[in-house]
Formats: structure tokens, C-alpha cells, sequence
């Protein structure tokens, strides 16, 4: 089974937030004070979405600080992920590991 494409941060900004409410592209930079070329930018996966840009963005939307880092987040994880799948399946974890993992999270 093929796994889909990643959604970059800038499709997630133009399909679920820009388009629903009709507005551009333009209009979001100039209201959020950053050049329209970084939301174009963002919008094509040109860019990627830094904390100053997240945080004009949670503020204008009315998210919570940091949920256009943590697409970016998840974004790069799936692209590294395929990227390194073959590396990554030659890692054997390491076993010593276990015990510590689980007394942190205890």
C-alpha cells in the first residue's frame, strides 16, 4: 500500500484556513506584517514556518502558540522518515535503553 504525500504547513494555511475564508495570500502578510512573498513561499513548501511566523499566524488565526511549528514538526519528521527508512531499519535500538525509558516515564 502507498502512503500518501506529507501535507506541508503552507497546504494545511492555504486549504483549511486561507480558502475557507476567503482570504489571499497578500492580505494574510499584510495583516500579520510580513512580506507576501514568505506566505507564497510557505504556501508553495518553498519556506518553512519559523516561531516568528508561527506566532503571527496562532495570533491572527486564534490558535494556540505553536501549532504551525508542530505541523512543520510533523511535516519534516515524515519527509526525514522516508528519506532515511532504509538507514533507520539497520539501527538496532539499544537495549540498556528500556529500563531508563520506562523510569522516566514512571
Amino acid at each position: 500500500m502507498r502512503k500518501l504525500k506529507p501535507v506541508t504547513p503552507g497546504e494545511l494555511l492555504r486549504e483549511e484556513f486561507l480558502v475557507p475564508i476567503g482570504i489571499s495570500q497578500y492580505r494574510l502578510a499584510k495583516e500579520i506584517g510580513v512580506p507576501a512573498q514568505r506566505i507564497s513561499e510557505i504556501v508553495t513548501g518553498k519556506r518553512a514556518i519559523t516561531a516568528d511566523t508561527d506566532l503571527r499566524l496562532c495570533r491572527f488565526f486564534g490558535l494556540s502558540n505553536g501549532y504551525w511549528l508542530r505541523a512543520q514538526v510533523v511535516y519534516d519528521t515524515e519527509i526525514a522518515e522516508d528519506a532515511l527508512a532504509k538507514t533507520l531499519s539497520k539501527i538496532t535500538p539499544w537495549k540498556g535503553l528500556q529500563a531508563h525509558t520506562s523510569h522516566q516515564q514512571a
